[in-house]
């Protein structure tokens, strides 16, 4: 199955993953609730203020997914749950990694470790990487290590539910950007030598003009 999710379709994801395993008495959610959860404060990389409208056609797009349904009840108010566990069969740190990842975009093993501590507790780092490394085997990848990036210690991870990333490389841009700044710097010297040379000009036509008018004085 080919999946590229957009921002909203992975926020609302996520969303449904968080809340069934954080506050399972109030799940699956509502519409409102699911439109609450998108917009919280707390937890979300990048914030968002999204409406119902935008939710619903997120739910609607995750349902043709396969990612998310209705969930059947007795209750008279619409409800929606999603569909990992049937699509991928994720364990649950891997339900708790990738759940993070929707909610907060690229990460280190540090922060995931810390952030999904409230979905699933990892005794340490290495269980981390060891999940990161199962998700990047998966058939297609599901996460991707992103390069390094100068000044930073750490690499960070991204998932690959909404496409491939491209990430330019910081090195390429500050080689790019000092190429350019040294050729705005010869630039400007070209020009200040050629004012340099008509200020020069004026000030021998000057001379010139000068003597030729004591000629006739």
């Amino acid at each position: 199955m080919n999946i590229v999710l957009t921002d909203v379709e992975a926020r609302v994801l996520g969303c449904l993953v968080e809340k069934e395993i954080t506050t399972p008495e109030y799940y699956p959610l509502s519409l409102n609730a699911l439109v609450h959860a998108c917009n919280q404060k707390s937890n979300r990389d990048p914030l968002m203020n999204l409406d119902e409208d935008a939710v619903r056609t997120a739910l609607r797009a995750l349902g043709e997914l396969t990612l998310a349904r209705s969930a059947s009840g007795d209750s008279r108010v619409a409800k929606f749950e999603h569909r990992l566990a049937d699509t991928f069969n994720f364990t649950r740190p891997e339900t708790a990694v990738l759940c993070e990842l929707l909610l907060r975009g690229p990460q280190t093993p540090g922060e995931l470790r810390s952030r999904a501590e409230r979905m699933h507790p990892f005794e340490d780092l290495s269980v981390v990487q060891s999940t990161l490394k199962h998700l990047i085997e998966r058939d297609p990848p599901l996460v991707k290590l992103l390069p390094r990036q100068p000044g930073n210690k750490e690499a960070r991870y991204v998932h690959l539910l909404s496409g491939d990333v491209e990430v330019r490389d910081t090195h390429v841009i500050g080689e790019a950007a000092a190429s350019s700044s040294a050729a705005e710097s010869s630039r400007m010297t070209d020009l200040e030598n050629e004012v340099a040379g008509l200020q020069k000009e004026i000030a021998d036509l000057k001379t010139q003009f000068a003597a030729f008018r004591k000629q006739f004085e």
